[in-house]
């Protein structure tokens, strides 16, 4: 089980899922590794992450539960995902998404699902509806916080 960080400001499971994962080389590491990229040289190959830097990071990523070792031989190892780290796939696909639209000119990969491109949607698992920013109630369920920011009486007065 991933175990939940530590984080400065708002209690938000955004901030605790960034302190996890949240820098470019971990998230590039994951990428490979669900693309079946699994050994370390492959990684470091793909990602054009310093080997150090990297070492470090997939240390983490297996100490936080996002990853795990798998001996292959005598003192080689394989990273595979956890079910934690497998449940990042739909942040990857996210930030390939908006991507491929705002960052790039032409996307140099495609995801395709049954011999077809994926077009991801966010999609509510309980109404089956689509779900775009207008259709979000926020509700704070953090200890003296509100949706605006800490739950203080200075706060209540500038508001009024």
């Amino acid at each position: 089980m991933v175990e939940s960080p530590v984080v400065p400001g708002r209690p938000c499971s955004i901030a605790a899922t960034l302190q996890l994962t949240g820098d470019r080389w971990s998230l590039l590491a994951l990428r490979e590794i669900l693309f079946g990229n699994r050994r370390f040289s492959q990684i470091a190959r793909n990602t054009g992450a310093p080997r150090d830097r990297l070492a470090v990071r997939l240390k983490s990523l297996v100490a936080d539960g996002i990853l795990e070792k798998r001996e292959y031989q005598a003192t080689r190892f394989e990273y595979h995902l956890t079910d934690a780290g497998k449940e990042l796939l739909t942040v990857l696909i996210g930030l390939m998404t908006w991507g491929d639209r705002w960052a790039v000119d032409d996307p140099p990969l495609v995801l395709e699902h049954h011999g077809h491109q994926i077009q991801p949607a966010m999609v509510c698992r309980t109404c089956g509806q689509a779900i775009s920013e207008d259709d979000l109630h926020l509700v704070s369920h953090a200890p003296g916080w509100t949706i605006n920011g800490p739950d203080t009486h200075d706060d209540i007065v500038q508001s009024s």
